[in-house]
């Protein structure tokens, strides 16, 4: 695409990567605050049980320990770790410590020492008596009348539902009817940062937590909640994260340190190591989706019915807003007027399920995506011929709310797909691999997912801006970058507006004494909500920049442009002033300063699309599966920084296909975890990529209401990864496998139907 803008469009290493790359990148983790204790937490090993008794008399006396905390002594309120905002209201369930574990990683107790090693060592003094109560790991169990409640009044958590059309009526007349079962399985984030946090609760009373977490704002209103302290009494600041993918959207060690720093009046670090990270933060909810899909002899689909069960874990957590945000996303992809979702969340004794990439979607598609090849091969039809059929246009509406898609893209990157990876060729490869022991296989899977927040909640963005006097300038924002560098993204955007190039603008971020208000990073609103009110920021600063240079310049304010750091005529050039010239005009002449701050509210939802096509190789000797090209394409409006975009696609195709093939976080039968190492959970490593192919389809108009018409990609390419590769895989082996991961054994399974 012709690009006419100056920053813009244009290609630029992450703004901290090289202090990343050596090292000097701060952390959390690395962070010493005088006279910090250290602490560590006491995991449970049951699955489930009450606390008969606890006995800390030994680790409270050897020499060094500051404070043993457990349900005995700390705050019994009951929160909700995945609050958004003030009047969000969702189950509370969990407490920072309770008299009843309900999964083998549930916090007993925790210590605060001196140094690293007498914690670790006064944990291992705690002595603990439980009572076992009954284990339930599986969802379609623990829903039975019968099931053992884990929280008062059941189970199930409660029940999403969204519907369009007349679904009975559209089934009765199709010309087929497909009802399938699919389960996907829970999975960890595996940032590379484990989690961590620092509190300091000063003599004055005042709370400061330093967390790399992804919603500051919202961890002060739980904080509030469990510690009865207003706002203006709690600091929340996020310096540098080392990865997030949702994992760090819900409060976790946050007020262990928080109540630990109260007991003993010091600051206190509380850092998980890699096995407590696993066993103890958040995992990506597994579930149970039957799929049923009514079509016409021609492959045009006509009525889909999700009924789907989420495991949430043993504590409510985000299962509402989970379960909330797939019950929309479902209806964005294709163009079927007849469509009901249900979801419901069920509690297990497992880890506790949060937000993770792809917030549901992944879960939804992989089913949808494995019944649209089930369809396509009944109908002897090409998988993408089936796709290029039934997916929405631009101007195709949401069958709910009959509301515009917005610039929906889905069937240009299918195009773009296809001959990326050369898809003919391809398909030969498979028919000429078909009797072989090595196979070829090709899949391809749609994607979808949503920019922002709009019809679940408010979703505000209030970003600052302040000119300093040499005509640099400060800009402040409720975000936090994870990786996505959506800070350097915000800031080219003012660089953009005000012409000041981007060594001369620096930013404050994610603290909630600085900073306005933001509702956190989640829901891909990164670049369409956040980029959007940062260039409403700008254009705020370019009015003030403009009227101060038309003093000087002795024009009118319509008269100046900004560009190169200076203020130019447009009736004549030779009339123009640095922006030094115009600020310190604007100090010593108009006795004032410049900073505006805009609120800016997303009006409406986008959908971002994308689609996927794998190659691999399959053993039918062993089950193994090999992948060897992968070609993505995404819709994403306009490209801010096409850089960022291409990391952000190839970490995606990463997490994607490691959800397809091998990462589980499995338990046995009596509730203990199978996985407690990053060895053994298997994340695919550089050398297991296929050769990728990326691209994006961007267009001269872009997305309405996005920043210079750009939209996310964020989430979306995890959304179609693993579908695309199971996808390949099943038309490999000629069979079907509908539980992912797409373990050996189950390829070897899939084989042995045929």
């Amino acid at each position: 695409m012709d690009n006419e803008y100056t920053v813009i469009g244009k290609p630029r290493p992450i703004g901290d990567a090289a202090l990343k790359v050596t090292g000097q990148k701060i952390y959390v983790g690395d962070m010493e605050l005088p006279g910090m204790l250290y602490a560590k937490v006491l995991l449970s090993t049951v699955p489930h049980a009450r606390i008969k008794s606890i006995d800390t008399s030994a680790a409270e006396a050897l020499p060094g320990v500051k404070a043993v905390a457990t349900y005995k002594n700390t705050p019994q309120v009951r929160y909700n770790s995945a609050v958004r905002f003030i009047e969000h209201k969702l189950p509370d369930t969990e407490r920072i410590f309770d008299d009843t574990v309900r999964f083998v990683g549930d916090r007993v107790a925790a210590v605060a020492a001196e140094s690293p090693d007498i914690a670790k060592k006064a944990v291992n003094l705690i002595k603990v008596e439980y009572e076992a109560l009954p284990v339930i790991t599986d969802v379609e169990e623990a829903i039975k009348p019968e099931a053992w409640p884990i929280h008062e009044g059941g189970n199930i958590v409660g029940t999403s539902r969204a519907e369009a059309g007349n679904v009975d009526e559209a089934f009765q007349e199709c010309d087929y009817v497909f009802e399938d079962r699919y389960t996907t399985q829970a999975i960890h984030h595996a940032a590379i940062e484990p989690h961590v946090a620092i509190a300091d609760f000063a003599p004055n009373g005042k709370l400061t937590v330093y967390s790399p977490c992804q919603n500051t704002f919202a961890f002060r209103v739980i904080m509030s909640r469990i510690f009865g302290l207003s706002y203006n009494r709690i600091r929340m600041v996020a310096p540098a994260i080392g990865g997030a993918f949702g994992g760090k959207l819900e409060v976790t060690v946050e007020p262990v340190a928080a109540v630990l720093s109260q007991m003993t009046g010091k600051p206190v670090k509380v850092e998980y190591n890699r096995k407590e990270s696993i066993l103890s933060t958040r995992v990506r909810h597994a579930s149970v989706n039957y799929v049923k899909t009514g079509f016409m002899k021609d492959g045009t689909l006509k009525a889909v019915d999700f009924k789907v069960y989420t495991n949430t874990g043993a504590y409510a957590s985000s299962a509402l807003n989970v379960s909330g945000a797939m019950s929309h996303k479902v209806f964005k992809a294709y163009k079927i007027d007849h469509m009901r979702f249900q979801c419901q969340p069920v509690y297990t004794n497992t880890e506790i399920a949060g937000a993770m990439r792809g917030y549901g979607s992944p879960q939804v598609y992989f089913g949808w995506q494995r019944q649209m090849q089930k369809i396509a091969d009944f109908l002897h039809m090409d998988m993408a011929d089936l796709q290029m059929k039934n997916m929405v246009d631009p101007d195709s509406c949401d069958p709910i709310f009959h509301k515009p898609h917005g610039n929906s893209r889905p069937k240009d990157c299918l195009k773009r797909a296809l001959e990326l990876i050369d898809y003919e060729a391809c398909l030969k490869e498979q028919e000429a691999t078909r009797n072989q022991d090595i196979r070829i296989g090709v899949g391809l899977a749609l994607g979808v997912h949503g920019n922002n927040c709009v019809g679940a909640h408010r979703d505000v963005s209030t970003p600052m801006l302040k000119m300093n006097e040499d005509g640099s300038c400060i800009y402040y924002t409720g975000s936090h970058d994870m990786g996505t560098d959506t800070l350097g993204m915000q800031m080219q955007i003012v660089s953009e507006v005000l012409g000041i190039s981007m060594d001369r603008i620096d930013c404050l971020a994610a603290d909630t004494d600085v900073v306005h208000w933001h509702i956190g990073d989640y829901s891909s609103r990164g670049v369409f909500v956040a980029g959007s009110a940062a260039k409403k920021t700008a254009e705020a600063m370019k009015r003030e920049l403009q009227v101060e240079a038309a003093k000087l310049l002795e024009t009118e304010p319509d008269d100046i442009e900004l560009h190169h750091d200076r203020a130019w005529s447009r009736k004549n050039e030779e009339k123009n002033a640095s922006l030094h010239d115009v600020m310190v005009h604007c100090q010593s002449v108009s006795m004032r300063e410049l900073m505006v701050a805009e609120t800016y509210e997303a009006k409406r939802g986008a959908t971002s699309y994308g689609v996927h096509i794998a190659k691999v190789e399959v053993n039918t000797l062993t089950g193994e599966v090999r992948p060897l090209e992968y070609a993505a394409v995404h819709d994403i409006g306009r490209a801010i920084n096409p850089l960022m975009l291409k990391g952000q696609l190839a970490g995606a195709i990463q997490m994607g296909l490691g959800y397809g093939l091998c990462e589980d976080m499995a338990y046995d039968g009596e509730g203990k975890p199978l996985v407690q190492t990053l060895k053994k959970y298997k994340v695919l490593r550089a050398s297991q990529m296929p050769k990728l192919y990326m691209d994006f389809v961007e267009t001269p108009q872009g997305e309405p209401d996005g920043p210079y018409g750009a939209k996310a990609l964020g989430e979306c390419p995890v959304v179609p990864a693993a579908p695309a590769v199971v996808n390949a895989i099943c038309n490999a082996v000629r069979g079907e496998i509908n539980e992912l991961p797409a373990r050996p054994d189950r390829v070897l399974a899939a084989l042995g139907d045929k």
